[in-house]
């Protein structure tokens, strides 16, 4: 089994929330493929940015719809749509209505689950779909009753929603909703009688002789297959506050992006994801961290000079031939953060010849406090674009105060380029609601912020791994050129 981290234990255990052998940060991102099918990049398909799945599975009456729904009230931010599969119920036959009390409506065998497949397949692709509709009086079913859209955020409930492989495949999350027996009696009781009309004598044959020998065949042997499984259904509100908070980490990049129009998230391909595999290890000895550090710093400052400004240059080329290309501005510097920021400044220089590079330190007091103590900037920083660099956003205290005194400094606030390696969404909104033409540019967005306002996973002291001492003093206090010579400014 894998192992769970602290917070999740104690999350976990004040919730009374179960968590499977997966950690939550280890749940499938894209559904469980076959090595053919497995894209290149982070779940982008011509463009089309993939649903979140989420297949919510339990007993009868156990509290799945109430859950759905207050996972949708949370994510009013998001497009959610959900696909239940008792809409999926084969209608019966004039044979089977005559009997109709003898038929299990519990059984895997009740429900077109080749339909559902397919429109679970088709809405993962970006597609619409005509969803059927079961009318729970006639037993029979309604083809194409309901259109559903293609939506960021795809809810599958049903009791056995786990029971198919191929549809357990197509979930990125897995809830099991266990509630006690009783309490789902009482519940199928109350809802038979009241929302499909039956009488309680045939709802109780019915649950003796087919609901409850189905659940222990065929529904609670899914339950393995759980991500996540949470106790009291809808009446354990932590436990919904815990998944909600999951489900906008693995969204956080999609729905930032959506929110504040200045954040530039790098795409995501496999490499990146195994460089921050590496980096986020807590293992990984210093000059394996330097080195795909540094690879990861180079493809975000490379991605923040390509929003610097630019205007048409003809060249003519060694065949004599004339290329139109494009020439960048060229007054342009780079100001680091003292400590962590220091770590960017070669990959900085390695794109930007020359770069003058300038340093501004501030010092945490506290949990929020911040207070700038140094400083030593370009003298014409008022008339350059600037890369701010710092590899963590985490609160985005450090970030206003940097930003703030840039501009007092008279650099034009949409001449800002901050660029970092991971973001806390907390940081991104501090910076981006005071800052909104400030460009933000990184490489992943993180789960947010513990408790010691520390970035979660994140990667630890940057600085203190970086250059490898607890005792770091700046090696670049002063202003210095591309071949790190202290200059006078």
């Amino acid at each position: 089994m894998g192992s769970k981290s602290v917070d999740q234990v104690l999350d976990a255990a004040a919730a009374g929330v179960h968590y499977s052998a997966l950690r939550l940060d280890e749940l499938n991102i894209q559904g469980s493929m076959s090595a053919e099918e497995q894209p290149t990049t982070s779940g982008l398909e011509n463009g089309h940015q993939e649903p979140f799945v989420i297949g919510v599975a339990g007993g009868a009456s156990s509290g799945k719809t109430t859950v759905c729904k207050m996972i949708i009230d949370q994510l009013r931010d998001q497009r959610v749509v959900v696909v239940t599969q008792e809409s999926f119920y084969y209608g019966l036959t004039d044979q089977e209505l005559i009997h109709v009390h003898d038929y299990n409506f519990d059984h895997p065998d009740a429900f077109d689950t080749e339909l559902l497949l397919s429109c679970m397949k088709n809405l993962k692709r970006g597609k619409a779909v005509d969803i059927p509709n079961y009318n729970f009086k006639t037993y029979k079913s309604v083809p194409n009753a309901r259109k559903v859209n293609p939506s960021d955020v795809i809810i599958l409930e049903g009791i056995l929603v786990f029971h198919d492989s191929r549809l357990r495949d197509l979930m990125n999350m897995k809830i099991f909703v266990d509630t006690d027996a009783d309490v789902r009696l009482t519940r199928r009781i109350r809802r038979d009688t009241i929302e499909k009309g039956r009488d309680i004598k045939t709802v109780l044959d019915q649950y003796s002789k087919f609901v409850k020998p189905a659940f222990e065949d065929f529904i609670l042997p899914t339950k393995k297959y759980a991500d996540i499984i949470i106790p009291r259904g809808g009446d354990n509100d932590v436990a919904i506050d815990l998944i909600v908070q999951h489900i906008r980490t693995k969204l956080g990049q999609h729905d930032l992006c959506k929110v504040h129009p200045n954040l530039y998230v790098i795409q995501t391909t496999y490499q990146i994801r195994g460089m921050h595999t590496i980096i986020r290890d807590a293992a990984t000895a210093t000059h394996d961290f330097i080195f795909y550090a540094d690879r990861l710093i180079r493809l975000v400052v490379e991605h923040g000079l390509g929003h610097l400004p630019f205007q048409e240059k003809q060249v003519i080329t060694p065949t004599g031939s004339v290329y139109t290309g494009v020439e960048f501005s060229k007054r342009l510097c780079g100001i680091s953060v003292i400590r962590s920021g220091e770590s960017m400044e070669n990959a900085l220089r390695a794109c930007c010849k020359g770069i003058k590079i300038g340093k501004i330190l501030i010092h945490r007091e506290g949990d929020n406090g911040q207070q700038l103590i140094y400083q030593n900037l370009p003298k014409d920083i008022a008339n350059r674009h600037v890369l701010l660099l710092d590899p963590i956003l985490g609160t985005g205290n450090s970030a206003v105060q940097a930003i703030s005194l840039l501009l007092k400094k008279g650099v034009q606030e949409a001449n800002i380029i901050f660029l970092n390696l991971i973001s806390a969404p907390q940081g991104v909104h501090v910076v981006s609601k005071r800052f909104p033409r400030v460009k933000i540019v990184t490489s992943e967005i993180e789960f947010g912020l513990n408790d010691d306002f520390r970035v979660i996973p994140g990667m630890g002291e940057f600085g203190d791994r970086y250059f490898g001492t607890d005792d770091y003093q700046s090696s670049t206090p002063l202003f210095c050129d591309d071949k790190n010579r202290v200059r006078l400014l």
